[in-house]
């Protein structure tokens, strides 16, 4: 691989920005790259949230944050695109540095806060492009600095209400990602069952037409999750959840205690595993699978990885750290290998293993 040497010489957010730029422009060849790069098996495809996906495969939020190079990315063989996080106005996110490499777990600390062009720019991007797969866009409250005063209740819902109106009618489905690790507005502010509720009242009052994810923090254990179990009951725009990186560092790690107390912020990869699958086990348990799905993402670097995550309960994988390790050609092996594990297997299609490993 060649690539992870020379990219691993710049600095982790110059290296983000450089392969942003070369996906803006090679958006022309999108089409030519996912041709190259797709996998076309019938196990794969799935229908979720009413949405058809070629693939349970996915871009992770977070990596495209203003849909800078979305035709690109699509064309690398992703089943679905998510991007964001989007916000109504701009923002510039968390003070440099924001972004280290954790090479021995293969993984990264991020402490990005969220940095995006906006909502109405975001939007005229959008209207001039087109997908070969579904659009996921994440949406959270502008982070507006560590020196700008705190909102209000009403001020954070209303910033929810104001970019889903805003982003609704270019996406495929919405994002609501209810607990950014990395800004203090976004931490813990739905822990609280009343602000959940007069969020989901005030998105419920403009009546999206299409389906929505909530976002939630891996953290607090089962009370948590019945917790939001329960405040999506009767929203019919809920289609399902999906869990965030803690904003603790986990155990175990490879990487020297010493360095991380350096690094503020969430770790994403391998490391963030094992959370984000017990999580994912336990709603699968408790959820009402007729209305719910799961979106699955943490650690996913290899087929098995999303495999365990599928059997466990998602419906959906997303990836983004393997990327960075692996380079664009991970998606094709991850997806390739998911489609051998499921003929291994015997089974027909994807959808059909959903869940088995829940207990």
């Amino acid at each position: 691989m060649v690539f992870r040497p020379l990219a691993f010489r710049l600095d982790p957010e110059t290296a983000h920005h450089l392969a942003m730029a070369t996906g803006a422009r090679l958006g022309w060849a999108a089409g030519a790259m996912r041709t190259a790069m797709s996998v076309d098996d019938d196990r794969l495809a799935t229908d979720v949230a009413g949405l058809h996906f070629p693939t349970p495969i996915g871009l992770a939020a977070g990596f495209d944050k203003s849909a800078s190079a979305i035709p690109a990315l699509a064309g690398l063989g992703f089943g679905s695109i998510e991007i964001g996080s989007v916000s109504v106005d701009p923002s510039e996110g968390n003070p440099k540095p924001r972004l280290w490499r954790l090479p021995e777990d293969e993984g990264i600390v991020v402490h990005y806060g969220l940095p995006n062009d906006g909502a109405g720019v975001i939007a005229k991007r959008l209207a001039r492009t087109r997908l070969p797969v579904p659009l996921g866009i994440n949406l959270v409250v502008t982070n507006r600095g560590p020196g700008a005063p705190p909102l209000n209740p009403d001020q954070i819902v209303g910033e929810y209400v104001a970019a889903a109106q805003a982003m609704a009618p270019y996406a495929d489905y919405l994002m609501l990602n209810l607990s950014c690790p990395n800004t203090v507005d976004g931490r813990d502010f739905f822990a609280d069952p009343g602000h959940l509720d007069a969020c989901l009242t005030a998105l419920g009052e403009t009546r999206l037409r299409l389906p929505a994810f909530l976002k939630v923090s891996p953290l607090g254990g089962i009370e948590a999750i019945e917790r939001v179990l329960a405040a999506a009951d009767g929203r019919d725009f809920v289609a399902g959840f999906m869990f965030n990186l803690p904003p603790v560092k986990p155990g175990g790690m490879r990487t020297a205690e010493q360095a991380l107390r350096q690094m503020p912020g969430a770790v994403s990869g391998p490391p963030a595993a094992a959370l984000a699958d017990d999580c994912i086990r336990e709603t699968f348990r408790r959820m009402d699978r007729k209305r719910h799905v799961l979106i699955g993402a943490g650690g996913v670097s290899t087929a098995e990885d999303a495999y365990r995550k599928i059997r466990l309960g998602a419906s959906l994988v997303q990836l983004l750290t393997a990327l960075i390790y692996q380079g664009p050609g991970v998606v094709r092996t991850i997806t390739k290998g998911l489609a051998q594990l499921l003929a291994r297997d015997g089974v027909k299609n994807v959808r059909d293993v959903v869940g088995v490993d829940a207990g």
